[in-house]
């Protein structure tokens, strides 16, 4: 897979510290992204699952949240890795919505298997600077609850 950091000790990508892994490549290119160094698909360096496992056992969080770049832009990487990461309180970023979601059966396997999913695009019209890790009101945060839900 293809990765462009792996940021230990985060606080801000969901509840509590965090390690954060986020992939390259992402399609959406919303005006205002708070990441745009990782739009490119080419950018950061390749990862196996292993080696992303290994190093996450070194840092010592259970607690992951997955970002980017577009995660689901590497949908099958994506499937390897949460399965690898069983266990671990699992918190998800995308672009796309969960609607969007629901047509894919890997998504759904994906959706099953992590405690939260922040789905959406920013939306640069619609920032709120009071929302809990978030950046535009139409971005939703669905725990493990409300994915069960939409996944039945």
């Amino acid at each position: 897979m293809r990765l462009l950091q792996i940021l230990a000790d985060s606080v801000v990508d969901g509840p509590g510290l965090r390690t954060v892994i986020f992939f390259a490549g992402c399609p959406h290119h919303c005006p205002g992204c708070h990441n745009p160094d990782s739009w490119l698909v080419e950018g950061g360096a390749d990862y196996s699952v292993a080696e992303v496992v290994e190093q996450l056992r070194t840092l010592g969080s259970r607690r992951i949240t997955i970002s980017g770049g577009e995660p689901f832009l590497q949908r099958t990487a994506l499937v390897e890795l949460i399965a690898a990461l069983a266990g671990y309180e699992i918190y998800l970023f995308t672009g796309y919505t969960m609607e969007q979601l629901l047509r894919e059966e890997q998504s759904k396997w994906i959706l099953s298997r992590i405690d939260c999913l922040i789905d959406g695009r920013y939306v640069q019209a619609l920032p709120d600077h009071s929302l809990l890790i978030r950046g535009s009101t139409n971005q939703r945060i669905l725990k493990a609850d409300a994915l069960k839900t939409y996944l039945s």
